[in-house]
């Protein structure tokens, strides 16, 4: 289901839509791209598999028709180049959703990232029962991405010094939260 057309900051001509089934090979390829890139993903060079990637994509399908995800891909032309979601956590934490979001690296900077966490949000709040705070991680020595999260109203609430390996050097990992009723953006 496609929820959003129209252009980059560039005029270039954007899609968004849910993820479908026939994805799989596109994020295998892009989740790849990006772990060799070691850009501020968990994925630091590792490569998935299209075994491991389908497995993920089955779960996460479960998650998103049990009302506890949301998986938002953008394209340009039939190139993939963003992904956003949020999923639930569980039991005592049902009511935290968990943000993730990727765009390829010569797509930054096109507004694409800021278009997909605006509609990951919306979609999350009307499809996701019980969201009440969503959290997110960044990477301490990505200030660029941390200032964006401020500027939706994400407020730091921890940090894990040296918590994440990233490029063989050690970095805080920094957690930020938003209550979804002030999510206004």
């Amino acid at each position: 289901m496609t929820i959003y057309q129209g252009k980059t900051k560039k005029g270039i001509d954007l899609v968004i839509r849910y993820v479908i089934n026939e994805d799989l090979e596109k994020l295998l390829e892009y989740i790849n791209t990006l772990s060799k890139e070691q850009t501020f993903i968990r994925f630091q060079g590792e490569q998935m598999t299209l075994e491991e990637e389908k497995k993920y994509l089955d779960d996460f399908f479960k998650k998103q028709e049990a009302g506890k995800a949301i998986k938002l891909l953008a394209f340009i032309k039939n190139e993939l180049v963003g992904v956003a979601d949020i999923h639930l956590e569980d039991k005592i934490s049902s009511h935290i959703g968990i943000f993730g979001i990727t765009v390829k690296k010569e797509f930054r900077g096109e507004g694409i990232g800021k278009l997909l966490m605006e509609l990951v949000i919306k979609e999350a709040q009307k499809n996701l029962k019980g969201l009440q705070i969503i959290t997110l991680g960044v990477f301490a020595n990505n200030p660029l991405a941390k200032a964006i999260y401020e500027k939706f109203g994400f407020k730091e609430y921890g940090c894990l010094p040296e918590g994440i390996l990233h490029k063989e050097k050690y970095v805080d990992h920094l957690y930020m939260y938003k209550k979804v009723n002030e999510l206004t953006n």
